[in-house]
């Protein structure tokens, strides 16, 4: 997980997904934020998915991503200091 968050577009793609209004996201929306080819920001998803912090959706030509509360909230608390693990 941590492996994932570590690359910075990653990290940002991640915090656009979680911050979306609706809580959901287009990947066409995501596409024009990056100065990045769309493969390369695909396998950026790809890996965020692998890693259990979003997960997708097709709806026609287009993929809406999700994050995912749970995997957010193990991280939260594994990087706050004093707050209680989150059980799975």
């Amino acid at each position: 997980m941590f492996k994932a968050v570590a690359d910075p577009v990653r990290l940002r793609l991640l915090s656009l997904i979680a911050s979306h209004d609706g809580g959901e996201v287009c990947v066409c929306d995501l596409t024009g934020t990056f100065a990045l080819t769309g493969p390369t920001i695909s396998h950026h998803l790809r890996v965020l998915r692998e890693a259990g912090l979003i997960t997708g959706e097709r709806r026609g030509t287009w993929i809406y991503y999700r994050a995912e509360p749970e995997t957010l909230a193990r991280l939260a608390a594994v990087l706050t200091p004093g707050r209680a693990p989150v059980s799975a």
